[in-house]
């Protein structure tokens, strides 16, 4: 077998064990794992992505803050770039929500190229998610601060990869979101 495609099935099933427990916030209550799946997916088939350690960045993004997983448990596991990948992602989860949206918003034009197509991958599915189905207690007033909070994060990661920004733009043109 590959060695590429042994790594990410062995990063896949790494990201499966952690998020095991763990479901998305939809009515359907969809098992998270689908999430950081769907945004390696993303990164591949829509972006064009073919770096392996990015794809298992995608993979792992949520590992350090939604799961008992540490940064040193991934560079162990996966190196020091992907563990540095997925740092750089991570929100500070000692800081309020409110903070955590802002230092996003504050980080984004800063992070590494790498880093930058994690980030925008996650924002196309959350959105695309969002647009899907409404989760569990946000009201459509929420859902439009999201998206507006979104695309200026997304502000800070252009010129990262058109074909992700393109459908990103559209659909925050679709919600009247655009800066």
């Amino acid at each position: 077998m590959n060695s590429d495609v042994a790594l990410l099935l062995e990063t896949a099933n790494f990201a499966a064990e952690k998020h095991r427990n763990q479901r998305r916030k939809d009515p359907e209550q969809t098992p998270y794992i689908n999430h950081p799946l769907g945004v390696a997916r993303i990164l591949s088939h829509e972006g064009g992505i073919t770096n392996i350690e990015v794809l298992q960045a995608a993979l792992l993004h949520d590992t350090v803050e939604d799961t008992e997983t540490s940064p040193a448990e991934l560079e162990a596991s996966f190196g020091p770039v992907v563990a540095r990948i997925v740092q750089e992602v991570t929100d500070d989860k000692s800081l309020s929500k409110q903070d955590r949206k802002r230092m996003q918003v504050v980080h984004a034009p800063h992070c590494s190229q790498q880093a930058k197509l994690v980030k925008l991958a996650d924002k196309l599915y959350n959105l695309r998610d969002l647009n899907r189905c409404t989760p569990v207690g946000w009201t459509p007033e929420r859902v439009q601060e999201y998206f507006i909070w979104a695309c200026q994060v997304v502000k800070g990661l252009r010129g990262t990869n058109s074909a992700l920004e393109e459908k990103l733009d559209e659909l925050f043109r679709q919600r009247g979101a655009h800066l």
